[in-house]
């Protein structure tokens, strides 16, 4: 479902000159796996997403999700995906509801499907209390639901999720955390980055390290467990950087 090949992302900043943000990163993901992107600030683990999701556009390499290119059809792609990230805002006066109805009608839906969607998606989501509140008004975690309706309305093939927890309280995280788990539990094709190494054992099928711009290495939490003889994710991560470095 979504396949990376050798994908690349560089610019020139002033201070640091040539920056290669992403170089050469390639993997797949497939449907019903939830598939893990680790990496420290700066790695590459938000620019790779976001050219997924075809926010920005990659200096070389390709990415396609489905068979779509995002560089080639994005509109195909956008379709196909869901992008949830904490640094996504809400537009503050409008409701919850008329939040989940835009994002519908931007993703081409008919007024008899939106409707559907989104009284399924309210009562899912339990947000019926404050379905008619302004998202300016709404706690952390109501605003979460709502991202994450918005995010689910045209019911798409891919979720993309980029630190969905940072930030949020036990909560609001574990909301995220069953959310995500729903997902491949569907049969939807997940890729999800985290610095919360608890989530990604309890969440990821496969996980990469990427660091640099670089696919440092991939494989199960298990692989990686046994390849460097450690039980402590946290540590495996550490020592796979020292060890590529």
């Amino acid at each position: 479902m979504i396949e990376v090949t050798r994908l690349a992302k560089h610019f020139r900043d002033r201070k640091r000159g040539d920056v290669k943000a992403v170089d050469g990163v390639s993997f797949t993901c497939q449907p019903g796996e939830i598939f893990g992107l680790l990496g420290v600030n700066g790695a590459g683990k938000t620019t790779t997403l976001r050219i997924l999701a075809t926010l920005i556009k990659p200096t070389s390499g390709t990415a396609l999700i489905d068979g779509a290119d995002v560089v080639t059809a994005p509109d195909e792609v956008r379709r196909r995906v869901g992008f949830l990230s904490t640094a996504t805002a809400l537009y503050g006066r409008l409701t919850a509801q008329e939040m989940i109805e835009y994002f519908g009608r931007l993703n081409g839906l008919d007024e008899a499907e939106l409707h559907k969607r989104v009284e399924g998606l309210i009562e899912r989501l339990e947000m019926d209390d404050f379905r008619n509140g302004r998202c300016d008004k709404l706690s952390t975690g109501q605003k979460q639901r709502v991202s994450i309706a918005r995010t689910l309305v045209h019911d798409p093939a891919v979720m993309i999720f980029d630190e969905p927890t940072n930030g949020l309280d036990v909560l609001a995280a574990r909301t995220i955390v069953q959310f995500i788990r729903d997902c491949r539990d569907q049969g939807k094709t997940v890729i999800f980055s985290s610095h919360v190494m608890s989530e990604v054992a309890r969440l990821c099928d496969r996980i990469a390290i990427i660091h640099q711009g670089r696919m440092r290495v991939t494989g199960t939490v298990a692989e990686l467990r046994e390849h460097f003889a450690d039980d402590d994710l946290e540590e495996v991560f550490v020592r796979a950087l020292e060890e590529t470095s």
